[in-house]
C-alpha cells in the first residue's frame, strides 16, 4: 500500500494488498520508557512492544502488516499541541496517526478544524483515561463537530482492566450517541465493547456500527467470537491489535484460526478499512 497526496492536505490510501492494523499506539522515543512503565503498572500487564514507533514498525515488517493506525490520548487539554507536533512528525507511508483531544477542551471546535485541516484521517477517545461518559449531552457539540468535518472517531469501548468497571462506554450508550449522530464514523474497539460482549450481542451486533477486533478474540470463546463476527454487517469489521499491549502476530493468527472464510477475512484485514479512511 501506498499514501500519496491527493489534493491539499488529503492523503488517499492505495490498494497494495497489505494488512491494515486499525488500533495501535505509541510514544515519542524520549517518552516511552517512562510511559509505558506507568501504564504497565497500572493496568498489570506486559507490553509485547516498548512503544516506540520503530518498534512498531519492525512487528509491521515481521508479520506483513503494511499501515498502522496510531492513536493518542490527551488526558487534559494542554496535550493538544504537543500531539499534534508527533503526529506530524511520525506522519508517513506506514503510520497513519490519529490526534486526540481532551473532550472538556473549551478550543475543541477550533482543534477538530485543524485536525481535518491538516489531513488527519480522525480522532481517538478513550472515556477512561480522559474521565467523561461517552452519551454525556456536554459533549454532543463536539460529536456534532466531527461528523460535520466527517472526521474518524476511534473509540474505547467497553470496559478497561486499568479502571474500575463504571459503565462510561457499553453498547446502550454507544447506540445513543449513533442514534443521535447516525453520520459520525465511529469505530468501537475490542469487538464492540470489551469485556461487555453479552450487551454487545444483544444491542450492537447487525447494526452498521464500525467494530476492530483487538483485545477481543483472546478472551471470547472461539464459537461466541466467530458469531459476533458473522452476524455483524461484514463491511463494518476491521483488523486492530492494540499493539504494543498485544502482539500483532497473535492476533493475526487468533483471527485465522476463526475459520471465516478467505473473502470475510480480507475484508476485516483490508478492504474496510481502506473504505473507510478514504471516505474521509
Amino acid at each position: 500500500m501506498s499514501l500519496l497526496p491527493h489534493k491539499k492536505n488529503v492523503c488517499i490510501v492505495h490498494d497494495m494488498n497489505g494488512i491494515i492494523d486499525f488500533h495501535t499506539h505509541a510514544f515519542p522515543d524520549e517518552l516511552s520508557e517512562r510511559a509505558m512503565k506507568i501504564l504497565e503498572e497500572e493496568g498489570g500487564i506486559k507490553a509485547s512492544l516498548d512503544g516506540r514507533v520503530s518498534s512498531l514498525l519492525h512487528s509491521m515488517d515481521r508479520y506483513g502488516i503494511e499501515k498502522s493506525i496510531v492513536c493518542s490520548i490527551a488526558t487534559k487539554p494542554s496535550q493538544f499541541d504537543p500531539i499534534m507536533e508527533w503526529c506530524e512528525k511520525i506522519r508517513s507511508e506506514r503510520i497513519i496517526p490519529l490526534p486526540s483531544l481532551h473532550p472538556g477542551d473549551p478550543q475543541f471546535s477550533e482543534r477538530i478544524s485543524r485536525i481535518k485541516g491538516e489531513g488527519f484521517k480522525g480522532i481517538k477517545f478513550h472515556p477512561y483515561y480522559q474521565d467523561f461518559v461517552m452519551d454525556d449531552e456536554q459533549i454532543f457539540p463536539l460529536y456534532e463537530k466531527i461528523e460535520r468535518e466527517n472526521l474518524i472517531v476511534v473509540m474505547h469501548t467497553g470496559f478497561d482492566f486499568a479502571f474500575e468497571k463504571i459503565r462510561k462506554a457499553d453498547p446502550l450508550k454507544i447506540l445513543r450517541v449513533m442514534k443521535t449522530f447516525p453520520d459520525m464514523k465511529m469505530v468501537t474497539t475490542h469487538l464492540g465493547a470489551w469485556d461487555d460482549w453479552d450487551e454487545v450481542e444483544k444491542h450492537l451486533v447487525g447494526k452498521k456500527i464500525y467494530m476492530e477486533i483487538s483485545f477481543s478474540l483472546e478472551y471470547l470463546e472461539r464459537d461466541v467470537a466467530k458469531r459476533i463476527i458473522l452476524d455483524h454487517p461484514k463491511d463494518h469489521i476491521v483488523f486492530g491489535t492494540d499493539s504494543p499491549w498485544t502482539d500483532q502476530g497473535k492476533t493475526l493468527s487468533l483471527l485465522h484460526e476463526l475459520g471465516l472464510g478467505d473473502d470475510l477475512e480480507k475484508g476485516i484485514l483490508r478492504d474496510n478499512a481502506l473504505n473507510l479512511l478514504n471516505s474521509v
